[in-house]
């Protein structure tokens, strides 16, 4: 179970000490300082557990409650004046969600977030509880955690965990629950009445398998998760390992960095100002407010990272103390605390800070008028301190120790203090660590602390630092071990066709890569890459980085760090889904894809083509027995991906995995043919996967065109080479003449100006554009070329195009050969081993095809094919023209036949007992990719 277990507090949270590993909550959450009096007094058992600081207001503007979803009737509201929590009076005893500043507690398994751009379908803040539109936002890429970019800094690493990292394993997973931004229409898996919220941040989720349910009800779910209906297609996290610790989680996962562009320059821990955006604006002089700037640290004031603290003009200090506390979002209380005038470095005197708890009125009413706007918020020194010390190890039984310590505490007596309470007094102290985490969103670091260092002085370091930091900071006892450093990357962009020694010389001359440190484990010679194995990490990350600025013969290089799938963990009956995405393709829909099937799937199985193209993902998959591929992507994305499958086909342990399509491009003809549709319109992603589980194989043939260009006698006569053989395979269909020439136009357009073919509608305009220009055109192509079909000449009749058909479908859709049947022929199929020769007699004829009036000119069927060309002439194999000197084309079956995967006419099964079918209502890419 990775990240936070749930947003919400669940009544069977133990006394230190005392919480189980296994049960539905990771640790136990200490209470925050004492309610206010209120109403909601009643339930103060339960608010002190879930750490909200609720205060009875009057609503002025229609409203919801944030546990039950309903309106709330009347005038009285209670929100929590932390986290914005709204509830009814009724709701308060019963609230199980926790507040913000108590999320750290949650964390089961520090996992830092992945941030991008923000979905454009209305979200919540998972911090301040508010909507994120028309605000600054960011989202993670992996899991279901949307913010205000000045929030982010409150949050910590509480996403999935998707792979084992060598330093603690993982085999039971639980539950990962993320709160709110459901569908409207999600239903409680308890219960059965509706969980979702358009209105508030209501409900929860778990990540991986996709129930949803109540707040109050989720409690009551057995912890661990089963995966969901998806569960055979989801690379399973615990046969997943990766040693990542150098590397961001962006890096891990093969995000690419121009997702990052708008994130750039508001970092969460660097952006300046952060936490002000949506604070109450400065009031007017005559107010009864006064507003201060509250800095939580020495870092904060280096950065300019303050927030705005909002107090009557005359006020309490302990009062003033509480709001800075709530603020930034620290579950601690005002007496421990105190504020210091930013910018000197001693306390202000009484006027400023009430130090003894006196109850004079010169101490009471110590913020007045005129007092300094910025502040600096800093824990007094502690002589004693109860330190909390989390197991790193699994399945110990307790989730941590509370141990006290003092002036004199050093790490190496805390250590033997834990092991004589975790009853291993006779380990021997010397194995064992003790290892500062900070919790970070976007980044887990730990510190391996020395034996003698003082705890003390450095829990009050790291509070001088930033008291936001201290309260995402843990301190974990883990074993020392030896573990060996084995990172696998993967550079391509290299001279293609070289030796294993050859490549070791060059990386070894460009990247001055240390021989007993790197070894090349395996060469892709026609794909020009290799995958480095490497025995350090600071050696791995220099060689990542260097190589992403590094070209060799004028090509630059790609560097992706590769996972290790663990085979012989993959749960039975297991068939993961290798995923494919070209962002290129569709607009943004490729883009948007990919976003929702890293939040369905495991993201370590979703690939970007830009990126390497296909071998990443065939390269990691090597080893797993059973996969198959999902290709989102034009049917040239297609063509691709069985291209270089078919190069790497004898390294993989399942050579032939069955591929499925979402089609992305223009035409979408193989797409057609097997039912995945005529375009991608924004569908249900999980929908899609359910309908890759469900689709049935079928086997499609290939074929291999040689192109012999020779010069040409003017008798016809071959006169000597004129350039080297050229092979290219087809999958669709293969075009000379009329049909190749309006592809070549469109390709020349299209490259002229990249930037407007981006829809579907205005490339097929471009094509009707360049097809009107060639409507008095006449080429006498049947002139031009002899045709032989199984070694026997055909004679061609008066057409400008000749087209050979492997699929039932040509140019978006169309029947060229048409349905009438021929005794002459047999009915066509795409693994009858046989092409369709038909042709056209210009662009009139390809408009009344295309329209559906008239079909082609059967020519002959067969499984070889010669043509003879003599003069130059327009050639495209599956959407990719060029122009072909005279010679020899040769066409031929392409060994083995593809697997592929044709969608299943009957409905998708359904699956009572849950409501996993609505887990993506609110993941439509047509929302923009939410």
């Amino acid at each position: 179970q990775a990240g936070r277990q749930a947003g919400m507090a669940d009544g069977g949270r133990g006394k230190p000490g005392s919480c189980g590993a296994d049960s539905p909550s990771g640790s136990p959450v200490p209470g925050r300082r004492k309610a206010q009096p209120s109403p909601g007094s009643r339930a103060k058992q339960q608010l002190e557990a879930a750490g909200h600081s609720f205060k009875k207001v009057t609503l002025t503007k229609p409203t919801f409650c944030h546990h039950c979803g309903d309106f709330i009737w009347g005038l009285a509201g209670f929100p929590c004046e932390v986290c914005n929590f709204m509830s009814h009076e009724k709701c308060l005893k019963h609230v199980k969600t926790v507040c913000s500043c108590m999320f750290p507690t949650l964390v089961r398994v520090p996992v830092a977030h992945c941030f991008g751009p923000p979905s454009h379908k209305k979200k919540f803040c998972a911090i301040c509880r508010k909507s994120l539109e028309g605000s600054s936002a960011q989202r993670c890429e992996v899991c279901e955690l949307h913010l205000h970019i000045d929030c982010a800094p409150f949050s910590c690493s509480d996403c999935r965990l998707c792979h084992q990292d060598g330093l603690q394993d993982h085999d039971v997973y639980h539950h990962h629950w993320r709160e709110g931004n459901l569908s409207s229409g999600a239903r409680c898996e308890v219960c059965r009445r509706t969980c979702g919220s358009s209105e508030v941040l209501a409900g929860v989720r778990c990540e991986w398998c996709g129930i949803t349910a109540h707040a109050s009800c989720y409690v009551i779910i057995p912890p661990e998760c089963n995966f969901g209906r998806l569960k055979n297609m989801i690379l399973h996290p615990t046969c997943v390992r990766i040693s990542s610790r150098n590397f961001s989680k962006m890096h891990c996962y093969r995000i690419s960095e121009s997702s990052q562009t708008e994130l750039d320059n508001s970092d969460d821990v660097d952006a300046p100002n952060a936490g002000t955006t949506k604070e109450t604006p400065t009031p007017s002089p005559d107010s009864s407010k006064q507003m201060l700037k509250v800095f939580d640290g020495d870092d904060a004031v280096k950065r300019n990272q303050f927030r705005i603290v909002s107090i009557p003009r005359i006020t309490k200090n302990e009062e003033v103390v509480e709001a800075a506390l709530r603020a930034l979002y620290l579950p601690e209380e005002s007496q421990g605390y105190e504020l210091q005038v930013y910018g000197q470095q001693g306390l202000v005197s009484e006027d400023i800070i009430n130090r003894n708890g006196a109850t004079d009125n010169k101490a009471l009413s110590a913020f007045k008028d005129g007092v300094p706007e910025a502040w600096i918020l800093r824990a007094k020194p502690r002589d004693t301190e109860v330190l909390k010390i989390y197991a790193g190890w699994l399945k110990l039984g307790v989730a941590y120790i509370s141990i006290s310590i003092g002036k004199k505490s050093t790490v190496d007596s805390v250590i033997r203090e834990v092991l004589q309470q975790l009853g291993k007094q006779d380990e021997d102290p010397e194995g064992f660590n003790l290892v500062e985490v900070f919790m970070g969103s976007k980044q887990v670091q730990r510190q391996v602390l020395t034996s003698q260092e003082l705890l003390l002085d450095k829990l009050q370091d790291i509070r001088k630092t930033s008291l936001r930091q201290m309260n995402q900071t843990r301190f974990y006892i883990v074993e020392k071990r030896n573990s060996v450093v084995r990172v696998s990357l993967m550079l391509g962009g290299l001279p293609a066709q070289l030796s294993k020694e050859e490549y070791a010389d060059l990386l070894q001359e460009h990247l001055n890569t240390k021989s007993h440190l790197v070894s090349i484990s395996h060469v892709y010679a026609g794909q020009g890459a290799v995958v480095l194995d490497i025995s350090c990490f600071s050696e791995a990350e220099r060689i990542y980085m260097l190589a992403k600025d590094t070209t060799i013969s004028g090509k630059q290089l790609y560097s992706l760090v590769i996972p290790e799938i663990t085979h012989k963990k993959l749960p039975r009956d297991s068939c993961p889904l290798l995923v494919f995405v070209n962002p290129k393709s569709g607009g943004l829909k490729g883009r948007d894809l990919q976003y929702n099937f890293r939040k369905l799937l495991n993201p370590h199985q979703v690939f970007e083509l830009t990126s390497g193209g296909p071998l990443p993902g065939l390269h990691t998959f090597r080893e797993v027995p059973f996969f198959r591929i999902l290709v989102c992507g034009g049917d040239g994305t297609v063509g691709w991906v069985l291209g270089v499958l078919e190069e790497v086909r004898h390294k993989l342990a399942c050579s032939e995995p069955a591929i499925g399509i979402i089609p992305l491009g223009t035409g979408n003809d193989l797409s057609r043919v097997l039912r995945w549709g005529t375009g991608y319109s924004g569908e249900d992603p999980y929908h899609i996967l359910l309908s890759v589980d469900e689709a049935e194989e079928t086997q499609m043939d290939r074929w291999t065109i040689l192109l012999d260009a020779q010069e040409m006698a003017e008798d016809g006569k071959e006169n000597g080479i004129l350039e080297p053989p050229k092979i290219v395979q087809m999958n669709n269909y293969c075009g000379l003449g009329i049909d190749a020439e309006l592809s070549l136009d469109f390709h020349h357009a299209r490259e002229e100006e990249p930037g407007k073919f981006n829809s579907r509608f205005h490339n097929k305009g471009v094509y009707v554009k360049v097809g009107l220009q060639k409507l008095s055109h006449t080429r006498n192509l049947h002139k031009d070329l002899k045709l032989q079909v199984d070694k026997q000449e055909v004679e061609l009749p008066s057409i400008e195009g000749l087209i050979f058909l492997n699929i039932p479908s040509w140019g978006s859709g169309a029947d060229l050969w048409g349905s009438d049947s021929d005794a002459r022929f047999g009915k066509p199929r795409i693994d009858d081993g046989m092409l369709e020769v038909v042709g056209v007699t210009g662009v009139v004829h390809m408009g009344q095809v295309q329209s559906g009036l008239r079909s082609g000119i059967r020519i002959a069927q067969g499984n070889y094919i010669r043509i003879t060309v003599m003069k130059p002439i327009p050639v495209q194999v599956d959407g990719e023209p060029w122009i072909q000197a005279p010679g020899q084309i040769i066409i031929s079956a392409a060994g083995p036949k593809v697997h592929m995967l044709r969608k299943s006419k009957t409905k998708q099964k359904k699956h009572s007992g849950s409501l996993k079918e609505t887990r993506t209502d609110s993941l439509s890419a047509s929302e923009g990719g939410h």
